[in-house]
């Protein structure tokens, strides 16, 4: 009987020891015994497994908890059922199997014996069969069938969040004659070229596909209008420079349709037949450039386009120049100061207004270096008029929210004033309400070291924010400026006599100077004499000029003779 049992045992080690699947014996959370399948599969020595080893050494991370709930089944005598997990071989790399335990004894106690199925190659051909499926086998990229499903996805988001999304449909120009003249093989690399330079434009949130022949898709969740046609401009300019393809140098280039979710369809074959309409729209105008379904997205789109374009160039080339206009002393009538605005002189548009490219400055980022540059141009032009022995005791600055928020502003300031030469005590740096009362306690430290420096600070716009007269007493503000709309129908509306009295007042009692602007009649200017605003500025005395113009008015003064004779001048004469 005893050889009997040997020979059983035995012949179970033989038989584990051929097995093509790994087999463990387990028990007290430590192997037992490993086969030499396991031992390989694994990359350890049975000596470093066994009774040293537990399934949390060879097991991801991730997947401890479902472990122990698997080795709870299993000592509590149920039987197990495959299940999948991820392990870890001794050099690090991770491979998947399938486990299937089942509940034992070992010299009399619970344990657990089971197989390991290395799944590798089966996951691997699932992955391919995907692939087949749902990609492009030339690109790489997303096919039509898995583009559905994106774009189906791309809709319900877009439902569920109320936000606006975008299909870019893309044909590459005059593709045929590459298949044609070079081969369709040289046509295959350099659509693979092409799908590269893709996808250095697109987010990882995006999805560029290949719908099929030389037709792509990008789908854009979450975007705005003037972000879906700045994708469009990258994938253009990704596409100028030449494809270097089996020895030619060749030059292909895009045609693009924007169709946008929800106003240009919400359905997946509405949005590509707008998309696809707006495409050959692109191409009827020229090709190499992109359309909106919409006519009048593309008018407004196109216009910021080349705005922002010329405005990172505008800088260099000089464009921007400022034009002043006077600030009057009440009293006296005299040009105490002036303020700085700045205008575009473009190449081929002409001059264009601060309200026209301010705001597109202040979406790009470029508020700031050019915010820069009229601080340093107002200080070097202020000085050069004292220079001349011209009296003025103010000049005027306004400053945008971004820019007074950027790290290190007060240097900037105090570069402007080095730079120029000129005191701080005659610069005067104008923030609106609402720049001041954004994080105030932030703004204060702002303020209070311009103060320090001895730079002038004048409240602008006062009245159309919220402003806290806790805060306001607190901020080392010595102006308010009242907003041109309290001004502009003062002599027959009741309540904006009352506001712009009532500010007037307010600055008085905490001596600070009031300056109403916006004046344009001799009623407005009588008004405000009566309520005893002390500064105006406007058309009554003066548009803004150039800096010529303005050493002019500087020179001659020509407001000292009283309230009651200054006139309007002729509308030529100042602008």
């Amino acid at each position: 009987m005893t050889g009997e049992v040997v020979d059983r045992a035995s012949l179970f080690r033989a038989t584990m020891e051929a097995a093509q699947v790994g087999i463990f014996v387990m028990q007290d959370g430590v192997f037992r015994y490993v086969n030499p399948c396991l031992v390989d599969m694994l990359g350890f020595s049975s000596e470093e497994m066994v009774d040293r080893m537990g399934p949390f050494d060879v097991v991801v991370p991730q997947q401890h908890e479902a472990v122990r709930r698997e080795l709870a089944a299993r000592l509590a005598g149920e039987p197990g059922v495959p299940y999948e997990l991820q392990l870890v071989r001794k050099d690090g790399t991770v491979f998947p199997v399938t486990v299937q335990g089942s509940p034992s004894e070992l010299d009399g106690r619970p344990a657990a014996v089971g197989t390991v199925v290395d799944i590798s190659r089966q996951k691997a051909a699932e992955r391919k069969i995907r692939e087949l499926a749902d990609f492009d086998a030339l690109t790489g990229l997303p096919n039509r069938r898995l583009l559905h499903d994106r774009i189906n996805q791309m809709i319900a988001v877009a439902e569920r969040c109320q936000g606006n999304s975008a299909l870019l449909f893309i044909d590459l120009d005059h593709f045929k004659r590459v298949n044609d003249s070079l081969g369709h093989s040289v046509g295959d690399d350099l659509l693979c070229a092409v799908a590269q330079r893709f996808q250095t434009v697109v987010r990882k949130v995006d999805t560029l596909a290949r719908l099929g022949g030389d037709e792509f898709i990008v789908l854009l969740p979450e975007i705005s209008t003037p972000a879906a046609a700045d994708v469009a401009r990258r994938l253009l300019e990704v596409s100028a420079q030449p494809f270097s393809v089996a020895g030619h140098a060749l030059t292909v280039t895009p045609s693009v349709g924007i169709a946008l979710y929800p106003q240009d369809g919400k359905d997946i074959d509405t949005l590509l037949k707008n998309a696809d309409t707006a495409m050959y729209k692109a191409k009827e105008l020229g090709r190499n450039s992109f359309q909106f379904y919409a006519a009048e997205m593309n008018t407004a789109t196109l216009e910021r386009l080349m705005m922002e374009s010329s405005l990172r160039r505008a800088l260099t080339d000089d464009e921007f120049e400022l034009h002043y206009q006077p600030l009057i002393d009440l009293p006296s009538g005299e040009i105490v100061g002036v303020e700085a605005l700045i205008r575009w002189r473009h190449k081929d548009l002409g001059l264009i207004m601060p309200d026209r490219f301010i705001p597109v400055a202040e979406d790009t980022g470029m508020i700031n270096p050019i915010g820069d540059w009229v601080l340093c141009e107002a200080c070097r032009q202020a000085q050069a008029w004292i220079d001349e022995g011209l009296s003025l005791q103010t000049m005027a600055v306004n400053v945008a929210p971004v820019q007074f928020r950027q790290a290190g502003f007060v240097e900037v300031v105090a570069g402007a004033l080095g730079a120029s030469g000129l005191a701080a005590g005659r610069l005067e740096l104008e923030l609106t309400e609402r720049t001041v009362m954004h994080d105030a306690e932030v703004t204060l430290g702002t303020l209070s070291a311009l103060h320090r420096m001895g730079v002038c600070l004048a409240l602008d716009d006062f009245g159309t924010g919220y402003s806290s007269l806790a805060y306001l007493k607190r901020f080392p503000v010595g102006k308010l400026k009242i907003d041109r709309s309290f001004i502009r129908d003062l002599e027959i509306d009741a309540d904006d006599r009352a506001i712009a009295s009532t500010i007037v007042s307010m600055g008085r009692n905490l001596r600070l100077k009031v300056l109403a602007e916006g004046v344009e009649s001799a009623e407005q200017l009588e008004l405000l004499r009566t309520m005893n605003c002390q500064m105006a500025q406007g058309y009554h005395f003066s548009r803004p000029v150039d800096a010529a113009r303005m050493t002019e008015l500087l020179r001659d003064q020509p407001f000292l003779y009283g309230i009651e004779s200054w006139k309007k001048p002729e509308s030529g004469s100042m602008a």
